[in-house]
This record gives C-alpha cells, sequence and structure tokens, in this order.
C-alpha cells in the first residue's frame, strides 16, 4: 500500500542511516584518539585493566627516577672511596719507606700529612643532595641508606614499594663526632694484625678529626725517633685499613651494579606495560581506515535509497493527472 501520510520506505532507510551515521562516529573517533578504547563506555573491562597499568607505568617511572638518584649516591661514594684506596696505599708505601735504614723520617712525615689532608678532602667532598656517605659531622651515626627500587602490584591487586638497601656505616672514613665509627679514625691493633699476635695491644689511627670521642691510640706519623719496629705496626695498620676500605668499596660496587641492573629491568618492564596496554585499547589504524570507507560508501547509498523513497509519494500525483 502507497500512503501519502506513512512512508515507511524512507522511515527504513532513514534508520539505515542513522546507524551508518553512529557507526562513522564511532570509527572516526577512533581513528582521531588512536583508540579502540577510549572510555568504559566502549569495553569496561579493558579500559579498567588499562587505566590502572597506565597508573602502575607512571609510578614504575618514578621509580626509575629514584634509582637515577640512588645511582648517582652510590657512584658519588664510590668514586671517593676509591680515590681515598688511592691514597692509603700511597701512605703505605711511604711507611714502606720509611723503614729503610738512614732515610729521612721527618721529611716522608711531610708527605704523610699532606696525604692524610687529602683524605680529609676527599671524604668531605664525596656528597651528593646532601648526602655523604663517607664524612659524618652529625651526633648521629650513619646507619643504613634505603634506596626505591621497584613497584608491585600482586594476584590480589595490593601495592608495594620495594627497596634496595646499603649499610653506609662501612663505608664511613672520617667521622668528626665518633672516631670509632670512621675506618680512618677509628683505632687499629697492630698486634692483633701479626700472625702470631704477642697479646700486648699497639694501636694507632690515620686521621685525626678532632673527633668529640677520639681515638684511644697514637695517630700514624713519623718522628726522628720512631722505632724500625713503630713503622711496621703502623703498616700493618695501614694495610688492614686499605683492606676495610678495599670491602667497602667492593659493596658499594655490587650496590651500584644492582641498581644498575633494576633501572634496565624497570625500563624493560615499562615498555612491556606500553605494549600490552596498546594492545588492549589501541586502535588497528589499516583496518579503522578500511571500515570508514565502506561506511563513507555506506552512507552515500543510504542517502541515495532515502532520496529514492521520499520521492514515491511525488510519483502519486501523476495519478491525478
Amino acid at each position: 500500500m502507497t500512503s501519502i501520510l506513512t512512508n515507511s520506505s524512507a522511515m527504513a532507510a532513514l534508520s539505515t542511516l542513522r546507524s551508518i551515521s553512529a557507526d562513522m562516529e564511532t570509527t572516526q573517533g577512533r581513528i582521531s584518539s588512536g583508540l579502540r578504547v577510549g572510555s568504559a563506555a566502549d569495553n569496561s573491562a579493558y579500559w579498567s585493566i588499562a587505566t590502572t597499568m597506565k597508573s602502575d607505568n607512571k609510578a614504575l617511572s618514578t621509580v626509575q627516577d629514584a634509582l637515577g638518584l640512588g645511582a648517582a649516591k652510590t657512584d658519588t661514594a664510590y668514586t671517593g672511596l676509591n680515590a681515598a684506596i688511592d691514597v692509603i696505599s700511597e701512605i703505605k708505601a711511604k711507611l714502606v719507606a720509611a723503614r729503610e735504614p738512614g732515610v729521612d723520617k721527618l721529611k716522608i712525615n711531610k708527605e704523610l700529612t699532606e696525604l692524610k689532608n687529602q683524605l680529609s678532602s676527599t671524604a668531605e667532598s664525596a656528597s651528593f643532595s646532601g648526602e655523604n656517605w663517607l664524612y659524618n659531622d652529625t651526633t648521629t651515626a650513619v646507619g643504613t641508606k634505603e634506596m626505591v627500587g621497584s613497584f608491585t602490584r600482586n594476584a590480589a591487586g595490593n601495592v608495594s614499594v620495594g627497596v634496595l638497601k646499603f649499610d653506609a656505616s662501612t663505608s664511613v672514613l672520617i667521622d668528626t663526632d665518633d672516631a670509632g665509627r670512621g675506618l680512618l679514625t677509628k683505632d687499629y691493633d697492630a698486634d692483633a694484625e701479626l700472625a702470631t699476635p704477642t697479646g700486648t695491644a699497639q694501636n694507632f689511627f690515620l686521621v685525626d678529626a678532632g673527633s668529640t670521642t677520639t681515638a684511644a691510640g697514637s695517630e700514624i706519623k713519623l718522628t726522628g725517633t720512631t722505632s724500625d719496629a713503630d713503622v711496621e705496626a703502623m703498616i700493618r695498620v695501614v694495610d688492614a685499613i686499605l683492606s676495610d676500605a678495599t670491602d667497602a668499596a667492593a659493596n658499594l660496587g655490587a650496590t651500584n651494579l644492582r641498581i644498575s641492573m633494576q633501572d634496565d629491568f624497570m625500563a624493560d618492564l615499562m615498555d612491556v606495560i606500553d605494549k600490552g596496554v596498546g594492545r588492549l585499547v589501541d586502535a588497528d589504524m589499516n583496518e579503522e581506515s578500511t571500515r570508514l570507507k565502506a561506511l563513507q560508501t555506506q552512507q552515500q547509498l543510504g542517502i541515495q535509497a532515502l532520496s529514492i523513497a521520499n520521492s514515491d509519494s511525488q510519483n502519486i500525483l501523476s495519478l491525478f493527472r
């Protein structure tokens, strides 16, 4: 039946055209944003997962920054400690030279004084961002240092922040409050360093930093009357200091390596998460461009169909001519 009041064909064509326009709007939105899931309305499950993972990736980026700061601190401490080891080795060599009969011990002592001044300068200068792991001038002992190293989310959705730790008390060279807390300022028993100790303590320390709590032993320095036995005792003490400083540097190096490895892992993890989120929500531009072309063709055909349907009512006029 043909009616001038109700044009069923035009209504059907208009409905189809509306559906095509809606699909085109969706496709154009995906093309302009690059996202297949741009809001919770598109796919609530994927949108929720992607939003959470994007938030976690921001947290991982902050962890990377923290790792960079931690690496800078350990690098600074290691550089200072490594330089100090070189100076301590030079002091050891000077003391060995002082053992040679007939040498001028006073002249060697002047060199020792300058080398000890260099140790103090090195320790005090090894500071980064207000932290110095080699030089302590406060009443509080340098303890374990924590550096943010990871951000994790478990299966239950609970998050936690992991830390990397380094016992900085092992790397302190000079402590101006308590001499016993610094490798260069504390006492070492030269007798204990003998293969067969005699049982008579002979304590020496390398640097006098004017600590509030002083060391009980004698400072390593030479006079014109310093005996060969005392020089040998000093050599044993300096060698023990060198061994402890080397151990501290090794621990710092291991911590620095761990930070570097964790930093590389964080970078790889962030890339993997970005890729995973992309698989969930990113639009396939090849597919969307092909769909848009097809929808444009359908839209043109829909407009033509609507035009034909609308012209049907005009054909009725020919019946009344």
